[in-house]
């Protein structure tokens, strides 16, 4: 101790010994000492002189400390104190004055050097993953924090280390769910280093439960409201969940995503966000974005949208999008998540068309974004985020692009003017002083126009008013208008970005359209200006609106359909040749693909620009030209004799498809005969079935009531032998007159039974009747064999159940006879008690009423089973003209099978024609692909074919 005390500044008469030397004999005292007191105050002097004398400290002593470390983990205090020496030669979190000192380059080398010291035995990693998992506060602490600066200065060599150590990820995971918040929180932090751009790590992690701990911690520190904690959280999430296409599954799976809706609960009044709050909200919104990301796997990045469409997330989402005092760079980042949440997803784009602002009159959202994205006022990243939004609801969404543009078509523009559409703000945009508003406003109607050929046409009858007592123009004519005015106008803005803007949306519209190539050749001027602005020599600026011009020559030349004499393509390829030459016309269409915000644009889908003046591309008209670059130079090239072959090859390719499409459809249509066959056939079966447990629920109540009236018989004979006296035979004659009653309310239900039987018996006939005109309406048909046998089948059944119901009116007669004969005995045995009961009157009158009542009782049976024998000869004739029923469709069974024979043989005719037509199809195909024309595959054909019969419906719809 008394060294102690002169190393940490007692007062000495001698020199002061220098902080190398003081460190030596530290060191030597920690090596040496054999007391652990002695050992423990030696590291106690390390660790305060390591700040100051970090060099020498991690040079002299890092050796010492690991021996520490390894030798006396028994005493909590001293790896405390050789963990905080450690921490602080490694780290680079050095106070200010020591920044001053130093620069930064040094710091970070000194820092990296000592690591990669540390390191170089993987034992000490090891070591340190054992001391991380001590209980002990004044261990663990410490251990982390050295741990995660180890990450940050050598972050791939630490995590190999960890990751092949047994048990070492799952050993840091339990920091997580460590009671105290300082370990818990600088474990976050621990796990953020350990996680970075290793998919391995983040996967062990992820099946560590690490999701469902995170979220935990979220929803306990406030959600977005929480501090500093959430966002290390978040950050931590991003890690996990960052192109790795296996977390994000299984954050999926596991339901994690409803977990994220209460983030985004935020209340009526938004004023006053904290920094916090802003920097949290941001985070879980770029969470939401990576689940979403259109460079994930699309089958991924459907499955998370539909998720947050059903969990509620996508309208949580779309509530902030329209509420007020929402900061704005929030704003914008809600808008860009919405958009990828939206991307290529039919039912969340279907929602987003749905919402309405807040306001009054309520506004679709749509119509209130474009109001922002064509305001010059507005920031320019929210200009662009609107613009993405907008791009993203078109995406793979032709019912979307169809509602757009018929918001332009002279039938469904509002006459009145009182609401604003989205169609006519494309337009105002357009047409508008502002670059950016004329460039964000072409490509929107761009992606409205993106691979939908029958909205192109459907364009073209867009007129506009120029002015007043001028006619109108088309919207075509008037862009060309815009277009060669060029500089005369006076622009707010880069002058280049609107022709950019204007030729990108041209290109567009006329590709794959020969329509819109015609219209636009119809005008004379528009070809001279091109030619005119490609064979200039400008400078570098207008390069780019020349190689444009080069690309919407060349399309006007691909797609043209030769309908103008004086604008053939030979003709078109002439004037080229002769004003511009084919090598310098290339040479300029080349200009496109070699530009550098080309490049950029090519990269994501997104808008991301660092200014308006470097808006110049949009992602999706860079694949169009990376399509359509090859062909036109090809185009160029080709002679007249050529063209006229490819033609020819096109038309005879257009025949065959034509007809094997014609017999597609033939097939298809027969196909959905045959299904709307077998459905009645099914539901035929179904009513047999139905109607035959009926008559089984019957037979048992008929049966039941059998064993009901026996019983009553039985009772009836036990009261006649024990009662012979006369008040006996009075009761008798009450039982009996019970018993007349009740053999009256049997006699009703027999009536009930019978009329139910004879109901059935009447829808069997309707169901015979119904089976003979469609068997012959279906007796033209190639397919019908087999409804034919089951017509007949039901027949058989039908007469089995005639049998079955002739049976059971024969039972029912039995029944009433039997019920007669009850009768007689009831009336004997009311003669035979009349001399018992003396000369009373009432009971004499009673009598009489009764005999009465049973005589017409008999006379009712009597004619019920008059009623009963005439309904037994309806039924057979009924059976017999079933029978006959049964022979005409047994004769009309022949007739189809020959039928059905002779279909067969002319389908196989049919399907030899085929045949042969194919090969000829793909003797033409191989020409033309010698020939260099790109052809199209059948399948590609068809269904492209049912995209124009879709959109031809949408279009009649409309109208």
């Amino acid at each position: 101790m008394n060294f102690l005390r002169g190393v940490m500044g007692g007062p000495s008469a001698g020199p002061q010994p220098s902080g190398a030397e003081t460190i030596q004999k530290l060191c030597d005292r920690v090596a040496s000492s054999t007391l652990l007191d002695d050992r423990r105050d030696a590291v106690r002097a390390l660790k305060s002189l390591s700040k100051k004398y970090r060099l020498e400290v991690g040079i002299q002593a890092m050796e010492h400390l690991v021996r520490v470390l390894q030798t006396d983990r028994s005493d909590s205090e001293i790896i405390g104190y050789a963990l905080d020496t450690l921490y602080n030669v490694i780290s680079n979190d050095l106070e200010e004055e020591e920044q001053e000192e130093n620069s930064p380059k040094q710091v970070d080398d000194l820092g990296s050097q000592f690591t990669e010291i540390f390191i170089k035995q993987q034992e000490n990693v090891t070591l340190l993953l054992t001391l991380v998992e001590e209980f002990d506060f004044h261990v663990r602490w410490p251990g982390v924090k050295l741990l995660t600066s180890l990450l940050k200065q050598q972050g791939p060599q630490v995590q190999q280390i960890i990751l092949v150590s047994p048990m070492g990820v799952s050993r840091l995971m339990d920091l997580l769910a460590d009671s105290r918040e300082v370990i818990r929180n600088d474990g976050v932090l621990l796990l953020q280093q350990l996680t970075k751009s290793n998919a391995a790590i983040q996967k062990i992690v992820a099946f560590e439960n690490a999701f469902e701990r995170l979220l935990d911690i979220i929803t306990e520190e406030g959600n977005s409201d929480g501090g500093i904690v959430v966002e290390d959280c978040l950050l931590l999430l991003q890690n996990l969940l960052k192109n790795n296409n296996s977390n994000q599954n299984f954050f999926k799976e596991g339901s994690y995503i409803q977990r994220m809706k209460p983030w985004f609960e935020v209340g009526d009044d938004n004023c006053g966000w904290s920094a916090q709050k802003v920097t949290n909200l941001h985070l879980m919104l770029q969470l939401v974005r990576v689940l979403v990301s259109p460079t994930n796997p699309p089958g991924a990045t459907s499955s998370c949208q539909k998720a947050m469409f059903h969990c509620g997330l996508l309208q949580q989402l779309c509530t902030i999008l329209m509420a007020t005092g929402v900061p704005a760079d929030i704003l914008t980042e809600t808008i860009n998540t919405v958009s990828e949440v939206i991307r290529g997803c039919q039912m969340n784009q279907d929602y987003f068309a749905s919402v309405n602002a807040p306001s009054n009159p309520p506004r679709p959202a749509i119509v209130v974004l474009l109001m922002s994205m064509v305001n010059e006022r507005q920031p320019f990243v929210l200009r662009c985020a609107v613009l993405y939004c907008f791009q993203c609801f078109l995406y793979k969404n032709q019912k979307g692009q169809g509602e757009i543009v018929s918001t332009l078509l002279p039938s469904t523009i509002d006459a009145t003017g009182n609401s604003v559409s989205a169609g006519q703000l494309l337009c105002g945009g357009l047409f508008s002083t502002d670059s950016l508003s004329n460039w964000c406003a072409a490509v929107a109607l761009a992606h409205a126009l993106q691979e939908n050929a029958t909205l192109k046409e459907q364009l073209l009858r867009v007129q506009l008013a120029t002015s007043i007592g001028n006619p109108p123009v088309s919207l075509l004519q008037q862009c060309t208008n815009i277009l060669s005015q060029g500089d005369k106008i006076d622009r707010r803005g880069s002058k280049v970005q609107t022709r950019v803007g204007l030729l990108m949306l041209l290109c567009t519209w006329l590709s794959n359209c020969s329509i819109a190539v015609t219209h636009f050749l119809h005008n004379p001027a528009n070809i001279p200006f091109l030619t005119g602005q490609i064979a200039e020599n400008l400078g570098e600026e207008e390069q780019l609106v020349q190689g444009l011009c080069a690309l919407l020559l060349g399309i006007s030349i691909y797609y043209n359909d030769n309908s103008l004499e004086n604008y053939r393509k030979e003709k078109l390829k002439q004037l080229i040749e002769k004003r511009i030459g084919r090598e310098n016309f290339i040479e300029k269409l080349g200009f496109i693909s070699k530009h550098e915000l080309y490049s950029r644009a090519a990269q994501k889908p997104q808008p991301s620009f660092s200014s308006p003046d470097h808006m110049m591309f949009d992602h999706e008209f860079t694949k169009l030209v990376k399509e359509l670059e090859g062909v036109i130079s090809k185009a160029i090239y080709k002679s007249s004799e050529e063209d006229k072959k490819e033609e020819e090859v096109k038309k005879t390719l257009e025949q065959h498809d034509n007809i094997v499409t014609h017999y597609k459809k033939v097939i298809r249509e027969q196909d959905q005969e045959l299904e709307e066959l077998k459905q009645q056939v099914n539901t035929l079966k179904s009513q047999n079935e139905q109607l035959q447990t009926t008559v089984t629920q019957q037979v048992s109540q008929i049966q039941q009531h059998k064993d009901q009236y026996n019983l009553l018989k039985v009772q009836l004979g036990k009261d006649n032998q024990h009662h012979n006296s006369h008040s006996d035979t009075v009761q008798m004659n009450g039982i009996q007159v019970e018993e007349v009653s009740k053999l009256k309310e049997e006699l009703e239900e027999w009536k009930n039974k019978h009329e139910l039987l004879q109901g059935q018996l009447r829808e069997k006939d309707s169901l015979i009747e119904k089976l003979k005109p469609l068997q012959l309406e279906t007796g033209t048909e190639q397919s019908s064999q087999t409804s034919k046998s089951s017509a007949l089948e039901h027949n058989n059944e039908l007469q089995k159940e005639l049998e079955m119901l002739r049976t059971q009116i024969q039972l029912q007669s039995a029944e009433i006879a039997k019920l007669q004969a009850e009768n007689q005995k009831l009336q004997v045995m009311n003669t035979s008690a009349d001399p018992a009961l003396g000369d009373s009157s009432a009971t004499a009158a009673k009598n009489l009423e009764l005999e009465g009542r049973l005589v017409q009782e008999v006379k009712e049976l009597k004619n019920e089973v008059k009623a009963l024998s005439e309904e037994k000869a309806s039924l057979k004739q009924h059976l017999d003209s079933s029978n006959s029923t049964v022979a005409i469709l047994q004769d009309e069974k022949s007739k189809l099978q020959q039928e059905v024979a002779e279909s067969k043989k002319e389908q196989d005719d049919l399907l030899v024609l085929l045949a042969d037509q194919d090969q000829k199809l793909s003797a033409l195909k191989n020409k033309l692909k010698d020939l260099g024309v790109p052809v199209e595959d059948e399948d590609d054909i068809e269904s492209g074919d049912q995209a124009d019969e879709d959109e031809d419906g949408d279009e009649e719809e409309q109208d």
